[in-house]
């Protein structure tokens, strides 16, 4: 009987904050905006064979916006939405794999340097240091230069590898502050272990701000993807984003002519619009995790 009325009272509440997570248009907009991507990583490939969409049509080649392309043709005279449409898989994929990666190493770390303390603390946190001491972007380019950096797993390892520092550190910070609140202390009183204290006490008093780092991290990750292949740092496939834009500025002289403009602008929208959701999504679960902002009506 307890049981049920628990489970009835959980559902309750989680229905409350759908409904106040949906009660704005923005939000939904932004839910709106990630299933398009979402539907275009996974259908992208049926809607557009890269075998005959991504073939080079010499007398297409640099065509504005049409019924047939949308979004106008590049250098090749291949479908700028198609490479768009096709591209969205492989930028998800390391964007959403190296978010994981951070917050998995970052929420490990954390959690134990700020429950253990002494020594471990302090070594965890020296190593941290210097992680977020080293600028990320020029040692990603260091590194990708060294290991010629080709296939997105080595790309999700080195920007997990190069940008878990600070959650790392804000994580140990919130680990400080609620290892000493009653109820882990009654947690230690009922004889829980240590492990077990970290992973189903603290943990889940903290997941709502992990989720919201795990959104930022994806926008992060896509930046310096982006932009690592926009230097021709590491070769993907050509309807990659960042190859686009690098291909825009080196083949088809973007900065100095105007045919290619559309090429350009394109990638730059998706990746725009693609943080735009992101940050849509993440103003809604702010003001759901934060009842304050319920009643002042701060997020929008």
């Amino acid at each position: 009987m307890i049981l049920a009325a628990s489970t009835a009272s959980r559902q309750s509440r989680s229905s409350s904050l759908a409904r106040i997570f949906l009660s704005r248009p923005i939000r939904v907009i932004g839910l709106a905006i990630i299933a398009l991507y979402l539907f275009m990583a996974i259908f992208g490939p049926v809607i557009f064979p890269p075998s005959t969409a991504l073939v080079a049509n010499p007398a297409k080649v640099y065509q504005g916006p049409s019924w047939a392309d949308p979004l106008g043709t590049d250098f090749q005279g291949v479908s700028v939405l198609a490479e768009i449409v096709l591209g969205a898989r492989g930028v998800l994929m390391v964007g959403v794999g190296a978010a994981f990666f951070i917050v998995v190493v970052g929420v490990a770390v954390g959690l134990i340097a700020g429950f253990t303390g002494g020594i471990v603390d302090a070594i965890l946190m020296r190593i941290t240091d210097v992680f977020i001491a080293i600028p990320q972007f020029p040692l990603l380019l260091l590194v990708a230069t060294i290991l010629n950096a080709s296939s997105p797993g080595l790309i999700i390892l080195m920007l997990g590898l190069t940008t878990w520092g600070g959650l790392a550190r804000a994580i140990r910070s919130q680990v400080l502050s609620l290892r000493e609140r009653d109820f882990v202390e009654a947690a230690r009183g009922l004889g829980l272990g240590t492990g077990t204290i970290a992973l189903r006490v603290i943990l889940p008093n903290m997941l709502s701000y992990v989720a919201m780092n795990f959104l930022v991290s994806i926008t992060g990750a896509i930046y310096a993807e982006v932009g690592l292949l926009f230097l021709g740092v590491t070769p993907f496939t050509p309807d990659n984003w960042g190859v686009m834009l690098h291909e825009a500025d080196s083949v088809a002289g973007a900065l100095y002519t105007r045919k290619s403009v559309f090429y350009v602008i394109s990638p730059l929208m998706a990746i725009l619009l693609l943080q735009a959701g992101i940050i849509f999504i993440l103003g809604g679960l702010d003001e759901v995790f934060n009842p304050r902002l319920r009643k002042t009506g701060a997020t929008q």
